[in-house]
C-alpha cells in the first residue's frame, strides 16, 4: 500500500461510526475509572482516619486509667512493646509542655490538649518532617498524654491504589482502542464492498445487489432493504420495457392495416361513399390503438401506487349494486341473466372506490362478453375469516387451467377468445388494481365446472 493510500485509509478508518462509538466508549470508561479511583481514594483516607481516631482514643482511655508511675513505665518501654504497632509515637508532658518521657522530644507545634485528633507535621532534630495523627489528653494529675499514629500505612495503600489503577487502565484502554480499530476496519471493508456494488449498479448492471449476508446487524438489514428496493425497481423497469415492446408489437399491426386501407382507397380512386367508409374503418382502427395506449398508461399509473392517496372506506355491497344497475340493460340486450349475491350487512374495505368500480366493470364486461345467450353472470360479495371477497362467475366458454394465470398478463388472449374484439388489457388492469389494494386474484372454474370464476380477496 502506498504511503498516500495508507493515510487515506487511516483517515477513513477514524471517520467510521464504529471508531467514533469506540472513542465515546473509551471516554466513558476513562470517566468511570477516574470516578471510581477518586471514590476509593477518598474512602481509604476516611476509613483510615476513622480507624486511627478510634485506636488513639482507645489507647488513651486505657493509659489514662494507669497510675502515674505505671504510665511512665509503659511509655518508656513502648518502643519495644507490641503497642508500637498501633501507636507509632507517644509522649508524656507536664502542664507547661515539658517532656517527662517518651519518643516525642518536643511538644508538637499547633497541638491542643482537647482530646480531639489533629493531623500535624512533626519536625525532628534531624531528617525531613513527617505527618502524624496526634491526640493529646489531659490526665487527672495535670500531665498531658500525647499519642500519635503515623500515616505511612495509608500512604502505602494510596501508592498501591495508584499503581493498580494505572496498570489496569492502560491495557484496558489500549485493548478497547485496538478493538475499535478492528471493528472500524471491518465496517469500512463492508462499506467498500457496498460502494463497489453501487458503482456497478450505476454503471448499468441492474442485476447487481449489495452484500447483505443474513441481515444480522443494522448494516446488513439496510443492505437487504436496499436490495429489495432494487428488486422492485428492476421489476418496474422490466414492466416499462415490456410496455414499450407490447406497444411496438400490438400497435404495429393495426396501424399498418389502417395505412394499407387508406392507400388502397386512394389508389383505386374510390367514390365518395367508399372513401368515407374506408376513413370510418381507419378511425375505428385508430380508436382501438388509442384505447390500447390509454389502457397501458392506466396500468402504469396504477402500478406506480400514486392512487393510494384516494383510499377510504368502501362498501362492496353498494359497489356491486351500482355496477349491476349499470350493466343490467347491456346484459338483457345480450340475453344474459345478471345476478347478485350479497347480504344486507355492509362489507367494508379500505380502498379507492373509483378504481374498485373500474375493476368490477372490467370483470363484469369480460364475463358478459364471453357468455353465450341464455347464460348467467353472478356478482357476489362474501366475508370469510375476516377477509372480504369479491367474485364474478359466468357460464361462458371457460378458461383451461394452464391459461388461468396467463390471462392476467398484458395482451394475452387465449385461442377461444380470438374471435371476440378486445385488446387483452382488461384483466391486466384488474390485476394492477388488485395489487394496489394488496388483494389477490384467483381464476377458477364456475359452478358445476361451467364457465369461469374470478375471485378477488382483500387482505
Amino acid at each position: 500500500m502506498a504511503p498516500g493510500s495508507s493515510s487515506v485509509f487511516l483517515t477513513d478508518l477514524f471517520r467510521t461510526a464504529a471508531f467514533r462509538l469506540t472513542l465515546m466508549a473509551l471516554a466513558a470508561m476513562a470517566g468511570v475509572m477516574v470516578m471510581q479511583f477518586g471514590l476509593v481514594y477518598t474512602q481509604m483516607e476516611a476509613v483510615e482516619s476513622h480507624r486511627s481516631t478510634t485506636l488513639l482514643r482507645g489507647e488513651a482511655e486505657l493509659l489514662a486509667r494507669m497510675t502515674p508511675e505505671h504510665l511512665e513505665y509503659v511509655i518508656r518501654k513502648r518502643a519495644t512493646d507490641d503497642m508500637r504497632l498501633v501507636i507509632s509515637s507517644a509522649g508524656l508532658f507536664d502542664a507547661s509542655h515539658a517532656l517527662i518521657t517518651g519518643d516525642l522530644r518536643v511538644w508538637p507545634r499547633g497541638l491542643k490538649a482537647d482530646g480531639k485528633p489533629h493531623n500535624i507535621e512533626i519536625y525532628p532534630e534531624e531528617g525531613a518532617p513527617y505527618p502524624l495523627r496526634l491526640l493529646a489528653v489531659t490526665l487527672s494529675d495535670g500531665n498531658i498524654l500525647v499519642l500519635g499514629r503515623s500515616f505511612h500505612l495509608l500512604a502505602e495503600q494510596k501508592l498501591m491504589l495508584r499503581h493498580a489503577t494505572f496498570l489496569a487502565a492502560v491495557p484496558t484502554l489500549l485493548f478497547a482502542l485496538l478493538l475499535g480499530m478492528v471493528l472500524s476496519h471491518r465496517a469500512l471493508s463492508r462499506v467498500k464492498d457496498m460502494h463497489e456494488a453501487i458503482d456497478l449498479i450505476m454503471a448499468g448492471d441492474i442485476h447487481e445487489r449489495l452484500p447483505a449476508g443474513k441481515e444480522r446487524d443494522d448494516l446488513e438489514r439496510l443492505a437487504g432493504s436496499v436490495n429489495r428496493m432494487l428488486d422492485r425497481l428492476e421489476s418496474l423497469m422490466d414492466g416499462m420495457r415490456e410496455v414499450g415492446n407490447d406497444i411496438a408489437h400490438d400497435l404495429r399491426t393495426p396501424l399498418s392495416r389502417v395505412r394499407a386501407k387508406l392507400e388502397r382507397a386512394l389508389s383505386t380512386g374510390s367514390a365518395g361513399d367508399a372513401l368515407e367508409g374506408a376513413v370510418a374503418r381507419a378511425v375505428d382502427e385508430l380508436d382501438q390503438c388509442l384505447g390500447i395506449i390509454t389502457a397501458l398508461l392506466r396500468i402504469a399509473e396504477i402500478e406506480s401506487s400514486r392512487r393510494r392517496a384516494g383510499f377510504g372506506t368502501v362498501n362492496l355491497v353498494e359497489l356491486i349494486a351500482d355496477v349491476v344497475d349499470l350493466y343490467e340493460p347491456i346484459a338483457e340486450t345480450e340475453g344474459i341473466h345478471l345476478l347478485t349475491q350479497a347480504g344486507l350487512a355492509p362489507v367494508n374495505i379500505d380502498g379507492d372506490r373509483h378504481l374498485l368500480i373500474e375493476l368490477l366493470v372490467n370483470l363484469v364486461d369480460n364475463a358478459i362478453k364471453f357468455t353465450p345467450e341464455g347464460g348467467h353472470v353472478t356478482v357476489a360479495v362474501t366475508r370469510q375469516g375476516g377477509k372480504a371477497s369479491l367474485s364474478v362467475t359466468d357460464t361462458g366458454i371457460g378458461i383451461v387451467p394452464e391459461e388461468r394465470q396467463a390471462v392476467l398478463s398484458r395482451f394475452y388472449r387465449s385461442d377461444k377468445s380470438r374471435h371476440v374484439p378486445g385488446s387483452g388489457l382488461g384483466l391486466s388492469l384488474v390485476s394492477a388494481i388488485a395489487q394496489l389494494h394488496d388483494a389477490t386474484v384467483l381464476v377458477g372454474e364456475g359452478k358445476n365446472g361451467l364457465g369461469t370464476c374470478f375471485r378477488v380477496t382483500f387482505s
